[in-house]
């Protein structure tokens, strides 16, 4: 219930510490907080812009009301301006990207004065069209009094056709995404040779977002970028903007292909942060085997987003789902409707799929105070700037240290204190974190794993470069060490086919049509509104038989809709829109077996790998799960073929003995290892920039590939994303992590806190908690001391 009413807007503006003490207000409420840390306030450190930065720039960042710069942002463009690619990796608000715009605006104004051609042009890579839309609004603001020297425009899929010429003949600041690189600018580059000949910068904003698999295909397609500018004689400096990144100019060199400098030093002001960890209380509820369930982050943000507006307080919670942000939402205006009826209104929901000018409403109207809560997706998270927020509510560990602390950085913006509540989902990552925040606190963030070298990845981008211009053997070193190896495989498809010296694109069809830079490869199902026909939208191939199975729970832009049937064989999916009271979650089998060994550690007498291996999947099932409880209401059957994949996978092996020294005996060492995969893979985001669902598991008492009791973890993408590599070389950290995290749970013999997975095909049967401690704590016991 909320607290006692403040009227809103009232007075002076509460300190955070007293904000959160009304919010803990009752016996209960103060058991949910875990930790609470501060974060002092800092001072900034100004410096001048370098002499290469022209006068009228400098005036008119001055007329936005910037007298000097902050010295990271100084520092930033004089690297720019010496034509050495740099990555500023600060933090949330400090003013990065007028670190990247103040050189690259310079360099158009000059190449405005050139007597012939059209002058220098600069490239910006957003990973979503929104942030690109208001990149744009920003830039056209700062440059007004630069008049026609500085022209930005967007092209992507929105773009109106009429309007596209004009952005390759005239547009001299293009904010596109990879999607449209790849597809659109790329494979008519010819079309777009004045520009690409005159492209001196390629800004690539929030590049921590290019991980994985998709970071990957970007990698690949910044290197096609690169080749095609050789050939119209063009160099272009990289400016990479990120939330603070461990390791950012590894990662950003990994993802160019060329050598960047970072800047890390953020040394814009703050203001005080108070950061909670928030643990929702046990419900009498009992989920699978019995165990005990949680009260939803959903529920609980619900009710703190209620007590904050209540109090006046100006706040975003941000949700990992479009429908729980929705969900969030109304919760919250029902019950301050119970408290004064002019609060409903105040509060609302903020998601993609809203068009822009509902938006940009929004933001103002958070802006202006009009509204005091917004439950959000990320789509408010990149790069949209709403200062005056005093609160951030995160509904769930969002995956990273890099998006907690842009999420958490989103309330403060003006310089005042802020509060951030981070509340935990029924799940073993975000139950550990509340119980060690340490692991938030005292850690760097993650560093942002790809593998550009994925030949999947890979193999179709060959493909796409060819068909550009002609590949040859000077090629290879910019693609990479993979690169030559894979050209036999490419001419024996009959993709490429070589001639004199170079291989040429041998098909009708466009290469660049090969590969879904965001997907996994194969035909995307289409969805369709059974009734009216309607293509609702697409969903990846290799996605399908979980998301979208007959009786699937499937949302689109805020509507829910169900699945009604799935053609495998036309790859589309028809629904129904319906309203029904529970989300659906798929449950599958699956079997694995190794290909290739490519590292073998020693544990004492386990066994540590990483290799290639094969996986084959079958969905069998799905369940019926209230919306906000988490109950299971029941279990349907389905009929689905097998699928395989071939992906990267690291696996440990114990032996008898070890088995004996942790007291396992036959009967427990089958949950005993299943219980440990489980907690295994969700406290792998802690250690690599991936998401649970990225990745899948194994375990088997007796693997006849190893002969022994094993337990995997495998990348869940074609080829590996570089994810279970990650893990390999962060074992002993990572596997020391899923012990304490199960080993700290306040529950007897398991939960969805611990050792229960919501994705388990077996229906997290059989598991056992005591035997898993036992079993990881013997295995950690032979860690070699370099490990």
């Amino acid at each position: 219930m909320a607290s006692n009413p403040v009227p809103p807007d009232a007075g002076a503006r509460p300190s955070p510490g007293m904000i959160l003490e009304r919010l803990a207000r009752g016996a209960t409420r103060a058991a949910r907080i875990t930790h609470t840390e501060h974060l002092p306030p800092r001072i900034g450190s100004h410096a001048d812009w370098p002499q290469q930065i022209r006068p009228e720039v400098i005036d008119a960042i001055r007329s936005a009301g910037i007298d000097r710069p902050w010295a990271h942002q100084a520092r930033t463009s004089e690297h720019a301006l010496r034509g050495e690619s740099v990555v500023v990796a600060t933090g949330t608000a400090s003013g990065k990207s007028l670190a990247y715009l103040a050189p690259v605006l310079s360099t158009l104004l000059d190449g405005s004065e050139a007597p012939n051609g059209r002058g220098a042009t600069a490239l910006y890579l957003a990973p979503t069209k929104a942030l690109a839309a208001d990149q744009r609004r920003a830039v056209r603001e700062l440059a007004a009094p630069l008049g026609t020297a500085v022209r930005p425009a967007v092209y992507d899929g929105d773009t109106p056709v009429e309007e596209r010429e004009w952005v390759r003949q005239y547009g001299n600041y293009v904010l596109t995404n990879p999607d449209m690189l790849h597809r659109g600018i790329l494979p008519a580059h010819p079309r777009w040779s004045s520009f690409l000949r005159a492209l001196r910068y390629v800004v690539i904003d929030e590049c921590h977002s290019y991980r994985g698999v998709f970071g990957s295909h970007v990698a690949q397609v910044i290197r096609r970028l690169r080749r095609v500018c050789a050939r119209y004689g063009s160099d272009p400096v990289f400016l990479l903007a990120s939330a603070t990144a461990a390791k950012p100019a590894e990662a950003a060199t990994r993802l160019t292909g060329l050598p960047v400098v970072e800047i890390t030093e953020d040394t814009s002001p703050r203001g005080e942060l108070v950061f909670a960890l928030w643990e929702p209380p046990l419900t009498e509820l009992h989920g699978e085997q019995g165990a005990p369930v949680r009260r939803t982050a959903t529920a609980e943000t619900a009710d703190l987003l209620t007590d904050l507006a209540v109090q006046g307080v100006r706040t975003v919670a941000f949700v990992r789902s479009r429908r729980g942000a929705e969900l969030i939402a109304l919760i919250a205006q029902e019950r301050l409707a119970e408290v004064d009826r002019s609060l409903p209104g105040r509060v609302a929901a903020y998601r993609g799929g809203y068009l822009p000018e509902e938006r940009r409403a929004l933001e103002r109207a958070l802006h202006s105070g009009d509204l005091l809560g917004l439950a959000a997706t990320t789509a408010l998270e990149l790069g949209v700037d709403v200062s005056g927020l005093d609160a951030v509510v995160i509904a769930g560990y969002p995956g990273t240290r890099a998006s907690l602390w842009q999420q958490a950085g989103r309330a403060g913006r003006s310089g005042q204190g802020a509060l951030a509540v981070l509340v935990a989902r029924d799940d073993p990552l975000d139950t550990y974190l509340v119980h060690h925040p340490e692991a938030l606190f005292d850690q760097p963030v993650e560093s942002t794993v790809l593998d550009p070298d994925n030949p999947y990845v890979l193999a179709p981008h060959l493909c796409a470069a060819a068909s550009e211009l002609p590949l040859t053997d000077a090629d290879f070193a910019l693609f990479g060490p993979a690169a030559a190896g894979l050209m036999p495989q490419l001419e024996a498809a009959n993709l490429l086919r070589r001639r004199a010296r170079a291989w040429h694109w041998t098909r009708r069809e466009r290469a660049a049509d090969l590969t879904d830079i965001r997907g996994q490869g194969g035909s995307p199902v289409q969805v369709v509104e059974e009734g009216t026909g309607r293509l609702l939208g697409t969903v990846d191939a290799a996605a399908a038989h979980t998301a979208v199975h007959d009786g699937a729970v499937h949302l689109h832009q805020g509507r829910t809709y169900l699945v009604r049937h799935l053609d495998l064989a036309d790859s589309v999916a028809l629904v129904e829109e319906a309203h029904p009271p529970y989300s659906t979650t798929a449950r599958d089998t699956t079997a694995i077996a190794v290909l290739e060994t490519d590292t073998e550690i020693p544990w004492g007498d386990g066994r540590l790998c990483f290799g290639s291996v094969e996986v084959t999947n079958q969905v069998v099932s799905f369940l019926r799960r209230k919306l906000i409880t988490g109950e299971v209401l029941g279990e349907t059957k389905l009929d689905l073929p097998p699928r395989t994949l071939r992906t990267r996978a690291v696996w440990w092996t114990v032996t008898e003995d070890q088995l004996d020294a942790a007291r396992v005996n036959p009967e427990q060492l089958g949950g005993a290892l299943h219980a440990a995969e489980h907690a295994s893979i969700g406290m792998l985001p802690l250690f690599a920039t991936c998401d649970r669902w990225d990745i899948g598991g194994v375990s088997v008492p007796l693997h006849p590939d190893t002969l022994l009791p094993t337990v995997f973890v495998y990348d869940g993408h074609p080829g590996g994303a570089g994810f279970a590599e990650r893990a390999f070389h962060t074992a002993a950290d990572w596997l020391t992590a899923t012990r304490d995290a199960i080993a700290s749970c306040e529950c007897e013999a398991g939960c969805p806190s611990c050792i229960q997975s919501p994705k388990c095909g077996n229906g997290n049967d059989p598991l056992h908690k005591r035997g898993a401690i036992r079993l990881l704590g013997e295995l950690l016991r032979g860690v070699p001391e370099q490990a």
